[in-house]
């Protein structure tokens, strides 16, 4: 009960409204699922534990924020869902994680330091790196495990991975990229797994640290959210810089030399951790305006209203997370765009697995490519 008090204090979930905007914003309720985030809000102010371990919702929310920007009384739904999911976890109440919980088992083992890790094979001779020491670290994420584990989706999560650091270079950085990195634990954290995430969280901030770096580059908007919030606590010193690769690139343009690649119509994904999260909408947009021969088009749904890709912590996979993949591709090729541009490679996962749906084909197929990807191709 006072675990719920608490949760209820810090959340603001003592102040709503019963009035049901929340819900009505839930892209998984508008999908058609028995949700609302209103029963959670009101099970927690009314000290109902049971009926929050019981009901097996919590794992149904794509943690987007869509429903905290429309909130009028300002409760931050979203974060009471991460302390709720903490309290389940302790109990002993997990998710049925897709793909059988092997992503999750992979994280664990690297938060226990067990885990021999090959970080670095996909490096090519014409990619300049650092192992150890220097003032750019670029974070790769998980990019490596992703095309590893999905190779049927066709995925390739690491171009955008070769695109920045092939950029970093063209900027004159040779940026530390570790053998030691490991996952920064978003995941785990946003399942309840608080006692792994903080195992990952020293060990990564220990390790940025020692390097020396003044700035902290990240491809992946999960990351880059995880390491700008979540980590703010364990720092000891001055943290780096963290940005995310696509701001670091609009801050740079000037310093890059493009040549016209042909006409190209693109459509971008604002991740909901770079967006609704970080704030962080103008910066990609920017830099591919500034490509020559694009031509940026926006989906109906964009910017603070963008529709989430539903992948959601690799904790829920279902018809109604299918049903707003499908309908975001429909929406991304409703704008004549040739390529669908992300800044997030759980984005691509989530996206190119809904694509293989022989149901529905050429309705929903549509490139997709890193930002860093499209930015490195128009390099002069």
């Amino acid at each position: 009960m006072a675990e719920l008090a608490e949760a209820a204090r810090a959340t603001k979930a003592w102040a709503c409204y019963d009035c049901g905007k929340c819900t009505a914003t839930c892209p998984i309720s508008r999908a058609g699922a028995d949700y609302s985030p209103r029963r959670h809000v009101l099970a927690t102010n009314l000290g109902q534990r049971e009926t929050i371990l019981s009901n097996g919702t919590l794992s149904m929310c794509l943690t987007c924020s869509s429903c905290d920007r429309r909130c009028p009384a300002e409760v931050e739904y979203t974060p009471l869902v991460q302390k709720l999911r903490e309290l389940s976890f302790r109990e002993g109440v997990e998710p049925e994680c897709p793909h059988g919980g092997s992503l999750q088992s992979v994280m664990r083992m690297m938060a226990a330091g067990k885990a021999s890790q090959d970080r670095l094979g996909w490096l090519s001779p014409d990619l300049k790196v650092e192992p150890a020491k220097g003032e750019v670290f670029y974070w790769t994420g998980c990019t490596m495990y992703y095309d590893a584990f999905f190779p049927e989706f066709e995925v390739n999560t690491l171009g955008g991975t070769k695109a920045a650091v092939r950029l970093l270079n063209k900027l004159d950085i040779c940026p530390v990229v570790s053998a030691d990195e490991r996952c920064c634990g978003h995941d785990l954290l946003w399942n309840g797994d608080v006692k792994s995430f903080e195992q990952l969280a020293r060990h990564n901030v220990q390790l940025v640290a020692d390097s020396g770096a003044e700035t902290l580059v990240v491809s992946c908007a999960e990351c880059v959210r995880t390491w700008t919030v979540d980590y703010e606590r364990f720092f000891t010193g001055k943290p780096p810089k963290i940005m995310h690769m696509a701001e670091f690139l609009a801050e740079r343009l000037g310093e890059l030399e493009f040549k016209a690649n042909g006409t190209r119509k693109v459509t971008y994904q604002d991740p909901c951790r770079l967006g609704r999260h970080l704030g962080v909408y103008d910066a990609p947009r920017e830099v591919l305006e500034a490509l020559p021969g694009v031509e940026l088009t926006e989906m109906k749904h964009s910017g603070p209203a963008a529709t989430c890709c539903a992948g959601g912590t690799w904790s829920n996979c279902d018809r109604f997370v299918k049903k707003i993949q499908v309908d975001r591709l429909r929406e991304a090729r409703a704008t004549g765009a040739d390529v669908l541009a992300t800044a997030c490679p759980k984005c691509q996962v989530h996206f190119r697995c809904t694509m293989r749906d022989p149901r529905l084909g050429e309705q929903i197929n549509i490139e997709m490519r890193d930002v860093a990807e499209l930015v490195a191709d128009a390099l002069a």
